[in-house]
């Protein structure tokens, strides 16, 4: 469990599963930014029965607020090196943005990241609209690398999508 002083992050619990697959499959909550797709419930349960939602390839945490209300997800999972590692959140109440609640669970993660495993780059993908996870990626000492042109397919459309990073050496020198 990684804490901070405004969340808590931590893996999903068998008791968590109710909340989590009906805040996970809330497609209003999504708003512009995500994809429309979701998973069967039964299909979620099957891979928390499995893995935990814990695989070599990706890891899920829950973002907790002080009250142990589950506020939103951030995750990493495999990018396209071995050496690197893609992170993404959401928050599941659009009131609960600006508040940094996402901004220091992604602060905790990546320095767990750095910390625990030898990955020397971390990736945070975005819409280009999506100000406020670029905030987050500019505030965490991430750099802007570029644009892909129509790599995510959300709302019917393809869109842009911009791409930061952070290499080790520039969150060890942040870190100090």
């Amino acid at each position: 469990m990684l804490k901070g002083t405004l969340c808590t992050v931590r893996h999903v619990l068998a008791a968590d599963l109710t909340t989590f697959i009906a805040l996970v499959n809330d497609l209003p909550s999504r708003g512009a930014f995500f994809s429309m797709q979701f998973k069967s419930p039964e299909a979620m349960r099957r891979d928390f029965l499995q893995s935990g939602f814990v695989t070599e390839d990706s890891e899920l945490f829950l973002i907790e607020d002080h009250s142990q209300h589950i506020i939103g997800t951030i995750t990493h999972f495999k990018s396209r090196t071995p050496a690197s590692r893609e992170i993404g959140y959401r928050l599941f109440d659009p009131q609960r943005g600006g508040q940094g609640y996402t901004s220091e669970a992604t602060r905790l993660l990546v320095d767990y990241l750095f910390n625990a495993y030898p990955y020397h780059r971390l990736e945070l993908l975005m819409d280009p609209d999506n100000t406020a996870s670029e905030r987050i990626a500019q505030k965490h000492g991430f750099t802007q690398e570029g644009l892909m042109r129509q790599a995510f397919f959300i709302h019917g459309v393809m869109r842009d999508v911009k791409m930061y990073s952070l290499l080790r050496p520039e969150w060890q020198a942040r870190s100090r």
